[in-house]
């Protein structure tokens, strides 16, 4: 077991703005007053924040999972630093040197944050990577990122299948590894004791994220050692987490809220990771494992929640101390039925892969119900007009800027290999989220919705673009549109509208094999759901495509209970399977 090391004097400024924001909880205005971010030059989280931690709690529990069957596994804050110092050691001795990438796509698994921390340790960068990606876009994510080095599952190794043979070092977990892939179970022989070759340096690259935009590829996100690994301070704050709590983030890996909720925010305030792998998601049995495992901090995004509601929430006898909604703006219903079972109030709040919690209702601060929150300490949050980028102050909507003449380590470095775009983001001394918000007379910011038509299904995000782009190479589609079709569990799903090509029938084998295609060429999530024949598209004189007018005609087909001229996925699958 790891004896610690010692804190430096980075340690010590983190450490004190960490106390200043626990301390000052309550105190929205002296928090942010008072808030500063700390001036590094030079930080390791791995080295300077989690081994200091875990020398002064060793045997506090780092990370706690409870799997579908309900068996556990835990591993301790002095443990995970021991067994991180021996993954770095044993990555060093595959060949991986400081600043290699390596695709990270592993389950919610111990392995998961051993492999993390032992990256940031030796100054390797991580591409934290969802398991739903399809075979050709893990491909293409392994060559736009240049990554040297993969990790994954035996029963995601299939995935790997388009990547060439020794392009990549290749890592393995589970048994009966194909030939060429190492196992990562070798790694227990690696020395137990990590020495860095040389300081860290704050500005350095840490983390690599793909993120969905309005294009064909998603963009890729630098962050630093101090961009996420410090910048989280302002997410611990909203989640309101402390020293010695449960928190339970429902998340999958891969995504940049993954690492706000699981990784960054409970181990800067010294807190456990709870983790609770369903396979299919059972309200009850939720209830039952928080009761059990004493969680008392809560994150979970909108379809949890709206499913929750829907079973018997005082079965819960003793509600989280902190509730909190993420991904998108909750209803007053949901809110409203869970303060009424629960005595407490989901806090909403908001924030990008390109930096932390910007904006959030903090805890124990007034809430308008639908309001996002207020900014973050240490963000300053500006709304500008979206047609003339003019500052507007007091009440208005305009589009969700932070002020970068404020310094703010806890945006990103910029877009990989990608400095038009980091600069198009970041420009006049703006960095422009692409979201729209309004500022209510409480100084409270309400989500308004995307400037580019991006929206939200379940709680991913999804660019009409991506899924527009893949039906297009379907011979039966001459033209479509993706929009966010009104789902009450899912809040929304996609739905394409296609104008058919020549010689192509609005049927339910042509509807069959768009749906069949989709698969083969997105992602889990990202997959259409509802298709809908049409002769043609409303259009701009600028011969754009109308979205506004879909979206519109979308919601009221859902109010009005309509299922005409629709194709639904589920439904053709499951008449094809019978």
């Amino acid at each position: 077991m790891s004896a610690g090391r010692p804190a430096t004097a980075a340690t010590l400024a983190v450490r004190e703005m960490r106390d200043f924001v626990l301390e000052n909880t309550a105190d929205y205005e002296k928090l942010r007053a008072g808030f500063e971010w700390p001036r590094l030059e030079e930080f390791n989280f791995g080295l300077e924040w989690f081994d200091v931690v875990a020398g002064e709690h060793p045997d506090r529990i780092a990370v706690k999972i409870v799997e579908d069957d309900l068996t556990e596994s835990q591993i301790s804050y002095g443990e995970l630093a021991a067994r991180s110092d021996q993954v770095a050691n044993w990555l060093i001795d595959l060949g991986m040197q400081r600043g290699d990438t390596m695709i990270v796509m592993l389950h919610n698994t111990i392995e998961l944050w051993e492999v993390l921390l032992g990256l940031t340790k030796m100054g390797a960068v991580a591409i934290p990577t969802s398991t739903l990606v399809s075979e050709v876009d893990l491909a293409w994510r392994i060559e736009t990122a240049q990554a040297r080095f993969a990790i994954a599952p035996n029963d995601l190794l299939a995935k790997f299948s388009q990547v060439p043979q020794g392009r990549i070092v290749s890592i393995g977990i589970g048994e009966d590894l194909p030939e060429g892939w190492v196992d990562y179970r070798d790694s227990s022989r690696a020395a137990t004791e990590f020495e860095p070759s040389a300081p860290t340096k704050a500005d350095d690259l840490c983390l690599l994220y793909f993120t969905s935009g309005t294009t064909w590829r998603p963009k890729l996100v630098e962050h630093t050692h101090v961009s996420y690994p410090v910048g989280h301070l302002s997410t611990m704050y909203w989640l309101g987490v402390r020293p010695g709590d449960v928190h339970l983030n429902i998340s999958s890996p891969g995504w940049g809220k993954h690492a706000w909720s699981n990784f960054y925010s409970p181990f800067l305030a010294q807190a456990t990771v709870f983790i609770f792998n369903f396979n299919r998601f059972h309200a009850e049995t939720l209830m039952q494992i928080m009761d059990t495992h004493e969680v008392s901090s809560f994150c979970a995004p909108p379809t949890v929640w709206r499913m929750l509601i829907q079973a018997d929430l005082s079965k819960l006898t003793k509600p989280p101390r902190e509730l909190v909604g993420a991904g998108e703006a909750l209803n007053p219903e949901v809110i409203n039925k869970v303060r009424a079972a629960w005595g407490n109030t989901i806090r909403d709040g908001y924030g990008q892969t390109e930096m932390t919690c910007s904006i959030g209702n903090g805890p124990g601060q007034p809430i308008t119900l639908g309001a996002m929150g207020r900014p973050m300490p240490g963000y300053q949050v500006a709304l500008l007009d979206t047609a003339t980028e003019e500052v507007i102050e007091g009440v208005g909507e305009g589009e969700i800027c932070l002020d970068l003449s404020s310094p703010n380590i806890a945006l990103m470095r910029g877009y990989h290999d990608d400095q038009a775009m980091t600069d198009q983001a970041r420009r006049n001394g703006y960095y422009h989220t692409g979201d729209v918000g309004r500022r209510n007379d409480d100084g409270s910011i309400t989500y308004v919705g995307r400037a580019d038509d991006v929206f939200k299904a379940s709680h991913y995000k999804i660019s009409p673009f991506e899924l527009e782009s893949a039906l297009m190479l379907h011979d039966a589609v001459a033209e479509c549109a993706v929009v966010a079709s009104p789902d009450e569990l899912r809040g929304n799903v996609p739905k394409a509208y296609v104008l058919l090509a020549q010689g192509h029938a609005a049927d339910a084998d042509v509807a069959r094999s768009i749906f069949v295609h989709a698969r083969q060429y997105l992602n889990g999530y990202q997959l259409v759901r509802i298709i809908e024949f049409v002769e043609e598209l409303p259009k701009t004189v600028s011969s754009k495509i109308r979205r506004v007018e879909l979206r519109e005609a979308e919601a009221q087909r859902v109010a009005s209970g309509s299922t005409d001229r629709q194709w639904f996925e589920r439904a053709l699958r499951r008449s094809t399977s019978q």
